[in-house]
């Protein structure tokens, strides 16, 4: 049975926060045929991949997939159940925002199957929220961490954004001190990104926000990997850090290079060296689930030298280049063209190199995306 990680994208969201570029509507409209139409998304796919595939991960991603109940979330895992074969271990993922949830919610989430939570907390400093335009407070922050885990969840993730404008590195350590107080097992670190088309993007390019340069950047990332790692987090991704056995089964999949099945808006998917996704537009994607069974926007058959690139991409970036997997997949003509950047690499202490990895250090964690385009 292959492993096969499983994402579900609820576009469904309260509010659009200035840097937020994933596909989301504030509207209700189509909450109801929109559970339909995916659970005929899962039922199509499952006739083609069901087979030989087992489910090891599955994430609910938005949007804010804990707007929905208990009872519709519950719908969609009842029909993954009935159309997959899932493991008996299986990782279950919610994203959630503080502020929408109660306790007793969270009990009912728990209660259908999740086993993980991720608690978009992006910051708990008030000016910082609101900048971040984040309908919580960091009081709604703490409060659904202590429910999720008195909910039973033993398995919660935060995630925090760091390098927002005017941001000291005084507040960013207290935003950390703040998380590692609570009862979390995961934290996401993400540093602020411009991306295009967002309410942020614009107030950058209209002179209403100027970002920190990347020096500070740089010197923020390495403080939370000193930090992080004094406070017994392993870092096992460029912005990834769990406790002992707690690393994202689901994330894992992607930086693996393992195969994923994704359903929903925008949902992309990528099996067997071939990726394709759907849709955006909600009202587009039922109408095209409802006439065909899927709602593929476009698809790509990735070249061989496209599959080195993104293999040597997502290894760097998590755990390490396994040699002899790489070996098996590319052969060794790539290793040997790049040995004399490698070396300069491990003499500046970047890279550790051993007979089966190479894997980037801490230092090299800071500068990876310079790394990764002299590579590539």
């Amino acid at each position: 049975m292959k492993q096969t990680a499983l994402y579900i994208h609820i576009p469904f969201c309260k509010h659009k926060c200035i840097y937020c570029d994933f596909y989301s509507i504030i509207t209700t409209d189509n909450i109801n045929p929109f559970l339909p139409a995916l659970k005929k998304e899962i039922e199509t796919y499952s006739k083609k991949f069901s087979k030989d595939r087992i489910i090891t991960s599955i994430f609910f991603g938005g949007g804010t997939p804990s707007l929905m109940d208990a009872g519709y979330l519950n719908e969609i895992l009842n029909q993954v159940n009935k159309c997959f074969t899932v493991a008996g271990d299986v990782e279950t993922t919610i994203e959630t925002n503080p502020g929408t949830v109660s306790f007793e919610k969270l009990k009912e989430f728990k209660n259908i199957g999740f086993n993980r939570i991720s608690i978009g907390a992006q910051s708990f400093n008030k000016d910082e929220l609101r900048f971040l335009t984040r309908i919580h407070s960091k009081e709604a922050a703490v409060k659904t961490v202590e429910d999720a885990n008195n909910a039973g969840f033993e398995n919660i993730n935060i995630d925090l954004i760091f390098n927002l404008p005017k941001q000291t590195k005084e507040i960013w350590m207290n935003n950390l001190e703040q998380a590692v107080s609570l009862p979390i097992t995961h934290l996401s670190a993400y540093s602020l990104i411009l991306e295009r088309g967002t309410i942020l993007n614009k107030m950058v390019l209209d002179g209403k926000v100027i970002l920190q340069d990347s020096d500070y950047d740089a010197g923020l990332y390495f403080s939370t990997i000193e930090f992080l790692t004094k406070q017994g987090y392993k870092q096992y991704e460029v912005s990834n850090f769990c406790k002992d056995g707690f690393e994202c089964k689901h994330n894992n999949a992607y930086w693996h290079y393992q195969d994923y099945l994704s359903f929903g808006t925008a949902a992309h998917s990528f099996i067997n060296g071939k990726r394709w996704w759907n849709y955006s537009s909600l009202t587009k994607y039922i109408s095209e689930i409802n006439t065909n069974g899927n709602a593929v926007r476009s698809s790509e058959e990735l070249t061989e030298g496209q599959k080195l690139n993104e293999y040597v991409m997502l290894a760097l970036r998590s755990d390490g280049l396994d040699k002899n997997k790489f070996q098996q997949n590319f052969g060794n003509e790539w290793l040997k063209e790049k040995e004399g950047y490698f070396l300069k690499l491990i003499e500046n202490n970047f890279v550790e190199n051993n007979s089966q990895s190479i894997k980037l250090t801490k230092h090299g964690y800071a500068i990876c995306d310079e790394i990764l385009k002299n590579l590539l």
